[in-house]
């Protein structure tokens, strides 16, 4: 990852769906600009990893395992947060997963509320929890993590692409009831990023995929952790409620 372009020194920052991917990255890149760091995730050997390699480097974080599709997970994280490094000015809500992919008419309602919980419900949930206190202190920044797929048709499942088009308009709608208190909340949509499934599919995949980007190479964590760090951060002070998508030119096509 690049150098961070950001200084959010000793600013509390939580970053859900940590323990992997672009949450993961997201976590590593504020703590190198100096920010605290609460990591949130259900699989507490990763973010066990996570949290060493922002200690090894000189950074701050804590790790804190929950479910933030549940709502007591999602207060017992605020409160952790709150009780280790004190009030939260930075928020990445990145949970969230694909899911089993399949055609409509075979779809479950079990997969349907799964997804739209992983996706949807947990950030609900954690903008719920976390914006209050944010409105009070008149101070915060949040990015929620959507995708291409919510933006243009896709390869993906119907209930990940209206999850992910929901979280679009969830966003709005907080950041309009938000900015009043000066607190700003904006979405990232990326594309095919290279995280675990696409890291483990042979070269050839790869570079057939991104043929069909306009700047023609697939996406990385660093990317998506920049964008993060510019929505987050004073440089896009007067941004709110915007989607920005990473996908390498792929939506305007």
């Amino acid at each position: 990852m690049s150098e961070a372009s950001e200084d959010f020194t000793n600013r509390v920052a939580v970053v859900t769906g940590g323990s992997r991917g672009i949450g993961a990255g997201i976590a590593v890149t504020l703590a190198r600009a100096g920010a605290r760091v609460v990591v949130c995730g259900r699989d507490q050997a990763a973010l066990a990893k996570v949290v060493g390699m922002i200690t090894q480097a000189g950074g701050v974080a804590h790790a804190a395992t929950g479910d933030v599709t549940r709502e007591d997970d999602v207060r017992a994280l605020r409160d952790e947060a709150e009780r280790v490094y004190g009030p939260v000015s930075l928020l990445a809500a990145c949970a969230g997963g694909g899911g089993e992919l399949k055609p409509l008419a075979e779809e479950t309602l079990e997969h349907w509320r799964t997804t739209l919980d992983a996706n949807l419900t947990s950030a609900f949930l954690t903008l719920r929890t976390f914006l209050p206190a944010m409105l009070q202190a008149r101070r915060g920044a949040i990015v929620t993590m959507s995708s291409s797929a919510g933006r243009q048709l896709s390869g993906a499942s119907a209930p990940y692409t209206a999850a992910k088009a929901g979280l679009q308009s969830l966003t709005r709608q907080v950041a309009a009831e938000a900015a009043p208190y000066g607190v700003r909340v904006n979405a990232i949509a990326p594309s095919a990023i290279i995280t675990d499934r696409l890291a483990a599919a042979p070269e050839s995949v790869r570079d057939q995929i991104a043929m069909g980007f306009p700047l023609r190479r697939l996406g990385t964590v660093s990317d998506v952790a920049e964008a993060a760090m510019f929505l987050l951060g004073d440089r896009s002070d007067w941004i709110t409620g915007v989607t920005l998508d990473v996908a390498g030119g792929r939506v305007m096509l």
